[in-house]
């Protein structure tokens, strides 16, 4: 059993900050959710907070003192404005990027001046880093590609090198599509899949790298005890898939037909730019490091593993 950790979580109120810090509470450890503020707000007195607008961070809450600890343990950062949620109009794109390079900077400032920095920091990343692989197999030492998504991880991942530079263990998590019926890309799929209106996206052949969020959790934790770990992880499960091959699995799991395909004309037309690059990009990516490191996956086969997450939806 690992020591208990005091752990701070930014992105504390989305759908994996939320499981992680109810996951890692029930492990034993203290857990603590940066609290996002306002510029006119008044600033709490014995919570830890951040403000984008003016750049504040407060690491260290008050009970936590040099003598009896010594502050932070474990930084998870996962704050920024979701890309996913509707098109990408070009002041939709600045908000993205710029929510993630700041939120980046602010914290890697912060952590940078603490007399005690913590022993590992894991920043939010993901696969879309690699860009439109085809069917070609990717992991964590192959290069950079194209896209805009790929573009937000080539301009984030290196503002907290700093970080590594100075002795900190840095991490960070490439997700794959994060499957819950809480929220996130599942979620939304369900609703016509459950009408009888789902179907493959576009051709169906382009390669679909998951993981479920019990997964993410336990690969989180894995992560914090195993000291080896660290740079880009890919958070993936080992089997990917095509889209028609997670179509004909959430349709069986769902027991419904899946017989109304999105062509892909009709994606880029309803969703333009982020239906294409979400939707329509092949990602066949494997999570070489977690492998070699010994990690034991709670899910290797998609239908089993979606069957759980959608009969037991909060664990």
């Amino acid at each position: 059993m690992q020591q208990p950790k005091v752990i701070l979580v930014t992105g504390a109120s989305g759908l994996i900050g939320n499981a992680l810090i109810e996951f890692l509470s029930a492990q034993g450890h203290r857990v603590l959710a940066l609290r996002r503020i306002a510029d006119d707000e008044q600033r709490p007195v014995s919570e830890v907070y951040w403000c984008p607008e003016t750049r504040e961070c407060r690491l260290l809450p008050l009970d936590i003192s040099s003598v009896d600890h010594g502050g932070i343990d474990v930084v998870i950062h996962l704050a920024g404005e979701n890309a996913g949620d509707g098109r990408w109009s070009p002041a939709k794109k600045r908000r993205i990027l710029r929510s993630r390079i700041n939120g980046a900077e602010i914290l890697t400032e912060a952590i940078m001046a603490m007399e005690r920095k913590p022993e590992l920091v894991m920043m939010a990343s993901a696969i879309g880093y690699y860009g439109d692989t085809g069917d070609h197999i990717v992991d964590e030492s192959s290069p950079s590609g194209s896209g805009f998504l790929s573009e937000i991880c080539q301009q984030v991942e290196p503002i907290a090198q700093p970080l590594d530079d100075a002795g900190v263990r840095l991490v960070h998590m490439r997700f794959g599509v994060v499957l819950s019926p809480l929220g996130g890309a599942l979620a939304r799929m369900m609703s016509p899949f459950k009408l009888g209106l789902g179907g493959r996206i576009g051709d169906g052949r382009q390669w679909f790298s998951w993981l479920t969020l019990p997964e993410l959790e336990s690969m989180v934790a894995f992560v914090m005890a195993e000291t080896s770990l660290d740079g880009p992880i890919n958070f993936v499960s080992p089997a990917a898939v095509t889209n028609a091959d997670f179509t004909r699995a959430l349709a069986k799991v769902l027991k419904r037909p899946a017989i109304f395909p999105l062509p892909a004309p009709i994606v880029k037309l309803a969703f333009g730019e982020m239906g294409e690059q979400m939707l329509l990009t092949s990602l066949r990516v494997q999570p070489r490091k977690l492998t070699e490191a010994g990690y034991r996956f709670r899910h290797q086969e998609l239908t089993p593993a979606l069957a759980e997450v959608m009969s037991h939806p909060s664990e």
